[in-house]
């Protein structure tokens, strides 16, 4: 559920307003961070405003970023993507003020007793985790027919029409990269305090690959796809590595077949049955 956060996140990017981002999964890193550097040694922090907070975080960060990167179009913007995440996964990784390699453990999960939940019971964690899910896939799907989602659609279509109607796309895909890279931070949160530990390899080229794979999976564009494909992605992954030290190769062969016989994704091949 936490990665199918994730995956929406990036849809609002890349199956909504057609911009390809290999550096997405920084924001999901800064905010892991972000939960393990503000929980105290002796006591866990509050959630009610460490999450907005480290949500915040990763959204200034996309913000600054983005202020350069959605400057660019096609295959540049996917490289400078990349490159800005590599810079934030190394400025992590060669700083052992920030953990270094080995990253950060993350000693208490945070205390949502404001809220009548205790994070510490794996029951309500999941639950409170569902609940996140379900809240973003309804502002997501709220966003996506609202005038300003038409216009981000509008810049896949094509963007040159839509600004020769008036439309400011520099804006509109500046403001398409912050809250998608506030969400991403929304399930990095969630994800430092499920497992309790942060490394640098939660904002590397791995991450954001494997959350485009579970965009294109489920199907882009419509949110539920993402979903659909993040829990596909990993159900996947999971057997194969139970079956073969070669699961590399079986992960390949099932999302070239998925491609091939659903272009339109999962969700869209259940479409066309039903």
């Amino acid at each position: 559920m936490i990665l199918a956060i994730f995956a929406m996140s990036l849809d609002l990017l890349q199956g909504v307003t057609g911009l390809v981002s290999l550096g997405h999964a920084a924001y999901f890193g800064l905010a892991g961070y972000a939960l393990a550097f503000l929980t105290p040694p002796d006591t866990p922090i509050a959630l009610w405003w460490s999450l907005p907070l480290a949500a915040a975080g990763a959204g200034l960060a996309a913000l600054v970023i983005g202020f350069f990167v959605v400057r660019t179009h096609g295959i540049y913007f996917i490289m400078v993507t990349m490159a800005f995440a590599q810079m934030v996964f190394y400025l992590f990784f060669d700083n052992k003020a920030l953990g270094g390699s080995d990253g950060i453990y993350v000693n208490f999960r945070p205390d949502a007793t404001a809220v009548g939940l205790d994070l510490d019971n794996k029951t309500h964690f999941y639950y409170f985790t569902l609940v996140v899910l379900i809240a973003v896939y309804l502002f997501l799907r709220r966003v996506l027919f609202s005038p300003f989602g038409r216009v981000l659609a509008g810049i896949r279509v094509n963007e040159h029409r839509l600004r020769a109607v008036g439309y400011g796309s520099f804006g509109y895909k500046l403001a398409a990269f912050t809250l998608a890279g506030t969400l991403a931070g929304v399930a990095g949160y969630l994800w430092a305090a499920q497992t309790g530990f942060v490394n640098p390899e939660l904002m590397g080229f791995h991450m954001s690959a494997h959350a485009i794979m579970m965009v294109i999976l489920g199907g882009m564009g419509n949110f539920a796809g993402a979903i659909v494909g993040a829990f596909t992605f990993e159900y996947v992954l999971h057997l194969a590595k139970d079956l073969t030290k070669h699961w590399q190769l079986l992960m390949g062969g099932f999302i070239v077949l998925v491609v091939i016989v659903a272009p339109r994704g999962l969700l869209g091949l259940a479409d066309k049955f039903l």
